[in-house]
């Protein structure tokens, strides 16, 4: 007779609470109208945020060359009315579709669109080296706790999970891209592809994955720190489970017992917080791509940021407050449908 975990046994069992198909299908539309109503929030903080930042935005586009005389006009007249007609004029057009950069003079969506794709490298790289190295190190530590490699491992992931992105960034740069002592450059510190090479040909692949080496590990680094110090700490509390001593008591070998009955159990936290942490990376990586001046949409921010383009900065921050929304969402129905517990 093999032995079944807990989650795996509501899984089968539609009759709990909650538990059957309707129960998810409400639940998942709970979750789409709560993400709504945060969206909406979003969108009036959005408007009222940056226009209470100092300055003169309309005295930004005066600088900029390649913005037509018309659209120079539009622009001035939009920033110089009263709040409210701003206000009204905002609600119809939330996403900024029509809006112009004061610091390019380029339609708001194509300069995000085109550093879009260089974060999406970033983020997947970053968060499939956090996910599989931290989730593998956590079980290994929580399995045989009070281990050699129990105490190692906890001691570098607390010590990755303390460190800076941004300052562990630049370690890597002078280790590794400026060379010092008996490490040589190896990697780019700047950009995400060597000039005049196609992105699409085999030299462009292996040029962003050369330039994207060192940011990925700095977001990883500290990432998987946290994905092995949650698994961890959820294997040392199944570990005293009755269902654990059961499996064992019928004769299953350790890896299977640790393989098929805890690790399911215990990857429900690790599942959420990466979902979680999908939407937070793309704000942390402001920091990280600015350092290795990796044009994505990080570096994008702070460049806003530092040009006053109040338009382009309500983009990004709709662009990162959405994705957090959605991917909050997905960790969500991700754990309901792993454990119909979450769904009542």
């Amino acid at each position: 007779m093999a032995v079944t975990s807990p989650v795996a046994t509501e899984l089968s069992d539609d009759s709990t609470p909650g538990g059957g198909s309707g129960g998810l299908g409400r639940f998942i539309g709970l979750r789409l109208l709560s993400g709504l109503g945060t969206l909406l929030f979003v969108l009036l903080f959005n408007f009222f945020l940056f226009r209470l930042l100092p300055g003169d935005p309309a005295a930004r586009y005066r600088a900029v060359k390649n913005i037509s005389a018309q659209d120079l006009a539009r622009i001035r007249d939009e920033l110089n009315a009263p709040v409210m007609e701003q206000f009204w004029a905002y609600l119809r057009d939330p996403l900024a579709l029509q809006g112009i950069s004061a610091w390019k003079g380029q339609p708001v969506w194509d300069l995000v669109g085109g550093r879009a794709w260089p974060t999406l490298v970033l983020l997947g790289t970053s968060t499939l080296l956090a996910t599989l190295i931290g989730i593998r190190v956590g079980i290994r530590a929580g399995w045989r706790r009070g281990g050699s490699f129990d105490k190692v491992s906890t001691g570098v992931t607390l010590l990755f999970y303390a460190t800076p992105e941004f300052w562990l960034g630049l370690l890597l740069i002078l280790t590794f891209s400026s060379g010092i002592g008996p490490f040589p450059s190896l990697f780019p510190s700047g950009g995400v592809i060597d000039s005049g090479i196609e992105p699409l040909s085999m030299a462009g692949v292996v040029s962003v994955a050369e330039h994207t080496v060192l940011p990925a590990v700095a977001l990883a680094a500290v990432y998987l720190a946290e994905y092995s110090l949650i698994m961890r700490a959820s294997i040392v509390d199944e570990l005293s489970q009755e269902y654990l001593t059961t499996a064992r008591a019928k004769g299953l070998m350790d890896h299977v017992v640790r393989r098929r009955h805890a690790v399911p159990n215990a990857s429900l936290p690790t599942i959420t917080l990466i979902f979680l942490n999908i939407g937070f990376i793309i704000g942390g990586a402001i920091t990280v791509e600015t350092v290795f001046s990796y044009p994505g949409l990080g570096l994008l921010t702070f460049e806003a940021i530092t040009e006053q383009d109040f338009v382009l900065m309500q983009a990004l921050f709709l662009v990162f407050t959405v994705s957090v929304i959605v991917c909050n969402i997905l960790a969500d129905v991700a754990v309901a449908v792993l454990d119909p517990r979450i769904r009542t």
